[in-house]
């Protein structure tokens, strides 16, 4: 994770491209650590995350360190969610700048932001259903985004919507030329910052209220007894041998 700050803004650059940015455990350290930081300087008024390179803002979990033993999958998770639920629970605001694809927890760390700035090839998706899986964090958040039956068609097909789709969708803020993303993010940044600060992290505290209550525990028993299964087995299999998978659908 690359920490760098300007002026007031202070930008969060998801930092393994080879990767497409997946949440390794270097990039989850980073990002815990790179908002608390932010947090905890006073120069700092908002905080931007974005990925390297031009493939991915974050591809999501790093899927071939996933491991079926269930107290493993349940430690792996409540982790996982800590560092996707970071933005909402930051004291300052946080932009989305979303480059690429932002798929499964990239795309939920995207929504856990108080704003998504996307660039025109961004593409949003949680795919999960196709390794026997379903979203963690997003399940109990994308249907107040996007509305109950849209996030069921998301989450049961898994397929991307593009930029002007997830705006239309009321997931992204604004859709914007690839080349002018992180300089119209720093904006919009700087915009928020030049507000007063302590209305500011007042409206997020207001708007965020209630978030992250008694659903989020369901979310955190859900996830490793869905891995447990020989579908959630065959089909992170197959995506790791890169074959089609052969689910029993039983």
């Amino acid at each position: 994770m690359n920490y760098d700050v300007r002026g007031k803004i202070a930008i969060l650059t998801l930092d393994e491209p080879e990767k497409l940015n997946a949440l390794t455990a270097g990039i989850r350290a980073g990002i815990r650590e790179g908002l608390q930081r932010a947090d905890k300087d006073d120069g700092v008024r908002v905080s931007i995350i974005t990925g390297a390179g031009g493939k991915a803002f974050c591809a999501g979990a790093d899927i071939g360190t996933f491991d079926f033993d269930p107290e493993k999958a349940r430690a792996f998770f409540i982790d996982a969610i800590e560092v996707l639920t970071a933005p909402e629970r930051a004291l300052k605001p946080v932009i989305a700048a979303v480059n690429g694809i932002a798929y499964g927890g990239g795309f939920e760390l995207a929504i856990a932001s108080d704003f998504i700035l996307a660039a025109e090839s961004a593409r949003f998706a949680v795919p999960e259903i196709k390794l026997g899986l379903l979203p963690g964090f997003a399940i109990v958040r994308l249907q107040n985004i996007v509305g109950r039956a849209k996030a069921k068609e998301m989450s049961m097909l898994g397929d991307p919507v593009n930029a002007t789709e997830a705006s239309r969708l009321g997931i992204v803020s604004r859709v914007v030329p690839d080349e002018r993303l992180l300089s119209d993010a720093i904006a919009f940044a700087e915009r928020i910052a030049s507000q007063p600060r302590l209305a500011v992290q007042m409206a997020k505290s207001f708007y965020n209220r209630g978030l992250g209550g008694d659903e989020m525990r369901h979310a955190i028993d859900g996830f490793p007894f869905l891995l447990t299964h020989a579908d959630a087995r065959e089909g992170i299999n197959a995506f790791l041998e890169k074959r089609s998978p052969r689910f029993e659908n039983g």
